[in-house]
């Protein structure tokens, strides 16, 4: 016998998480690493080499090898996790600031002019961490350049070198300024684009809480007026059933048929009714139903052209096998929506076409109406957004968008160059799709 047909539910991640700006600028941190290595090497073996300023060699080329490690750690770390912490932030940058302090020392100490190097840290710093942490690294760096104005190995000049200290401090200094204006200007931007997309993400997030709660205003309105509704028509409904077997009109054809439209009616606005409140998970009636896709859209298709007559509703499907869905009513309401949206927005042709890929289910509505305005494209799924022209319009694509977001899908929109607008749903199988076990007696 077949066993009770679950559904699997998969959140799929945003597009930028909240921490992700931390994990970018700790890579820019790396790579900043980097390129200090390669600078201490090149600056050693140039000062010892080709200027025959004698340095402790193998104590000054044992820091970057030791930040190879560091940074051979920190990209470790940024392949197997996707955040990074405001401490991992400071710590990285504190073993710079102690890094180079060990480089001054030495190499000349307060008299080296790369000393300002130090003001790198404390920028950095100043975009990438707290208030408390920021001060952190000016203080830690203070007091390693204090120290280095009485504690350092000074440096061994050649002999044609003596006397010409303070112009070599000219020149290490004006390459110093150079190097510190060029890392500035290259990482202070992108890890300030970084901070501005973080920043830009939240916004987002505050305004679709905002666009939620709009939703569960609207919701507890509609299935509020259901509930209030669902009575009189209940009493309607047993009126007309009266009528319908009264002697009086039974005697006139006309009066009866009359009498069946109007229970017609009635019955149509109570199926509306239970669709909004199953939409609103309040429906006392049977679990969803699985189905395939192919049923799906035929249904939602019959009783649109069913409550539309005369207007021209075609369904395409590509050349695809389709899995076994949950006929979500949220779905269904949906496709309603973006069908009656473009019967308002004068269509006289409606399109509907289903295709698919390996993760995503594609629903498209496409039809030959006035099309989307430049503003109204721009600002699509926002509320009282209309193309209609009329006060309060635009919750119908408000909505649509939302219920697919909820359902981690996304909702495109666009005019056709022939005229018209198409609205197309992606929604995902892995909210969407059944796993059907088999079991045998």
């Amino acid at each position: 016998m077949t066993a009770p047909v679950a559904r699997r539910i998969r959140w799929l991640p945003g597009q930028w998480p909240a921490d992700a700006a931390g994990r970018r600028n700790m890579a820019l941190l790396v790579q900043l690493r980097w390129i200090a290595i390669a600078g201490q090497i090149a600056t050693i073996l140039f000062v010892e080499f080709a200027m025959g300023i004698h340095l402790p060699l193998s104590s000054m080329l044992v820091v970057p090898c030791i930040a190879v490690l560091m940074n051979a750690g920190s990209l470790m770390v940024l392949r197997r996790r996707t955040d990074i912490t405001h401490a991992e932030l400071f710590l990285s940058l504190l073993f710079d600031v102690l890094a180079l302090t060990t480089q001054l020392y030495l190499s000349g100490g307060a008299t080296n002019p790369f000393l300002s190097l130090y003001l790198v840290q404390v920028a950095l710093g100043a975009v990438l961490l707290h208030r408390w942490s920021v001060w952190g690294i000016v203080a830690a760096s203070s007091l390693c350049a204090a120290m280095l104005t009485f504690a350092y190995r000074p440096l061994d000049l050649s002999d044609r070198l003596e006397g010409h200290l303070f112009d070599l401090h000219i020149i290490g200094t004006w390459i110093c300024l150079v190097m510190i204006a060029v890392l500035l200007v290259l990482f202070m931007t992108r890890m300030t684009h970084n901070l501005q997309q973080r920043d830009s993400y939240l916004a987002r997030l505050r305004q679709q809480a905002v666009e939620e709660e709009h939703i569960v205003r609207m919701g507890l309105l509609a299935s509020g007026a259901a509930h209030e509704l669902g009575t009189p028509l209940a009493q309607l409904a047993v009126v007309l059933g009266d009528w319908r077997h009264m002697p009086q009109i039974r005697k006139h054809p006309a009066l009866v048929e009359e009498v069946e439209e109007m229970e017609a009616a009635v019955k149509r606005c109570k199926s509306i009714l239970t669709g909004i409140l199953m939409s609103a998970g309040e429906a006392r009636g049977e679990a969803p139903e699985a189905t395939d896709v192919r049923s799906f859209i035929e249904i939602i298709a019959r009783d649109w052209r069913a409550a539309n007559p005369g207007m021209p509703l075609r369904s395409d499907f590509g050349p695809h096998d389709y899995p076994r869905i949950v006929a979500d009513p949220v779905i269904r309401q949906a496709v309603t929506n973006l069908l009656d949206n473009a019967r308002e927005a004068g269509a006289t042709y409606i399109n509907m076409m289903v295709s698919r890929d390996s993760q995503w289910l594609h629903i498209a509505v496409r039809d030959n109406g006035r099309g989307f305005s430049p503003e109204m494209l721009a600002d699509f799924g926002k509320p009282y957004r209309s193309s209609k022209g009329r006060q309060g319009g635009g919750l119908g694509l408000f909505l649509v968008v939302n219920v697919v977001r909820k359902l981690g899908g996304r909702v495109d929109a666009s005019n056709g160059a022939d005229g018209g607008a198409m609205v197309l749903l992606r929604l995902p199988f892995a909210t969407l799709a059944l796993e059907e076990e088999t079991h045998d007696d």
